[in-house]
């Protein structure tokens, strides 16, 4: 026979205060918890939803990111030449040779950053249409004109629209912004390749980047291309290139931050050990009386272990509601595979939120096993005698 879990109920809102104390200890555990998870996933999302399944990208080999790249003019011409690239509505190949450096600029605070300056062709925006401008006009190509991301706009100081910034040694207008829909692009300035190449002394492409005229093809371009000695290249899915630059940083966001909550959670499991120890105390004769009742000790243990679990799961709902106004902040962190900044927001999704609670019920188990079982063995007769 089972104890009530209206028992449970009611003696956990008997002890308002020790209840309080301790579902706000596990609630922050449970925050920071979920805040981490946001905080990796928000970042890592930037990257993977920067590139498109339908693009395929190609880098050197070896080559992690872009800025570690080069495609000489002639080995980008070859690529772009290949049979199963889509054409575009000119009838000319669905293609673009882009060029990528960093820039330290300054952000609006005061402070200063590395920006990724993207060189870029006409189709480069064919080849992203989720990219659109959201202010302004698009550069001219020819002209000393830049349009910048979103991201970068709101965070990097001289960005707005009619303002002039210097790359190179050069006076850039800035025309326009454009929105990227939270991917890596928004916090990138891009301009003329052709005329970025001379200005910032580089004489090579750092990728090529194509849509295939039907998915299937890309096995075959993609053994030509790496097979063929002159080039020296890999040929990857754009969505899985970026993805690849994400997981280091977001593994190491995960783990110190689960370090850290690992810590809270020790003194967070503690402090529901001593409620629930406390609780065990002041009830020594209902717990006498359940077992002269003939309630069995297994049934006490159980009882008692679940007012722990509803005790942190109270708290980890807490945590939960605490972390909802994370969702969407924006905020920015270095991406290691090209030492520039990435501005991003913050994630938490409903599998963060339910991450939260299970950590929280994980915790209240652990901090209500032993006062579980003190109260399964006691002794009728002594529990009955006590005051």
């Amino acid at each position: 026979m089972s104890v009530p879990l209206a028992y449970n109920l009611r003696n956990l809102f008997a002890r308002k205060v020790s209840t309080t104390l301790t579902a706000l200890g596990i609630g922050l555990v449970s925050w920071v918890f979920i805040f981490t998870l946001a905080l990796a996933g928000g970042f890592q999302s930037a990257l993977q939803k920067t590139g498109s399944h339908e693009n395929a990208i190609v880098v050197r080999s070896g080559s992690t990111a872009e800025l570690t790249s080069i495609i000489p003019r002639e080995a980008a011409a070859a690529i772009e030449s290949q049979p199963e690239i889509a054409r575009a509505p000119d009838g000319t190949p669905l293609a673009t040779h882009e060029l990528v450096v960093l820039w330290n600029l300054e952000r609006k605070n005061g402070t200063s950053t590395n920006v990724v300056v993207r060189g870029v062709t006409p189709k480069s925006f064919a080849l992203r249409p989720r990219i659109r401008l959201v202010e302004g006009r698009m550069f001219r190509p020819g002209l000393e004109e830049v349009v910048v991301g979103r991201l970068a706009n709101a965070r990097i100081a001289h960005l707005a629209v009619g303002d002039r910034i210097k790359l190179a040694g050069r006076a850039w207008s800035v025309v326009g912004v454009f929105d990227a829909q939270g991917t890596s692009f928004d916090s990138e300035i891009w301009g003329d390749v052709e005329l970025f190449m001379p200005v910032f002394d580089r004489p090579v492409y750092q990728s090529v980047t194509f849509r295939l005229d039907d998915p299937s093809h890309f096995g075959a371009i993609q053994k030509r291309l790496e097979s063929d000695p002159r080039m020296s290249v890999q040929v990857k899915h754009e969505d899985d290139f970026y993805a690849a630059q994400s997981a280091t940083l977001a593994g190491l966001l995960r783990g110190l931050g689960l370090f850290v909550t690992l810590i809270m959670a020790l003194g967070a499991v503690f402090g529901a050990l001593n409620t629930m120890y406390a609780a065990v105390g002041a009830r020594a004769k209902e717990i006498g009386t359940l077992l002269a009742l003939g309630f069995s000790r297994g049934a006490i243990l159980t009882s008692f272990l679940i007012e722990s679990v509803l005790l942190a799961t109270l708290g980890g709902l807490l945590g939960c509601l605490l972390a909802l106004p994370v969702n969407g902040i924006t905020t920015s962190t270095t991406n290691f595979a090209s030492f520039s900044e990435i501005a991003f927001r913050f994630e938490v999704t409903p599998s963060m939120l339910l991450s939260g609670m299970i950590f929280a019920a994980v915790m209240g188990a652990l901090g209500g096993w032993f006062p579980s079982r003190n109260a399964a063995r006691r002794v009728i007769v002594e529990a009955l005698r006590q005051a």
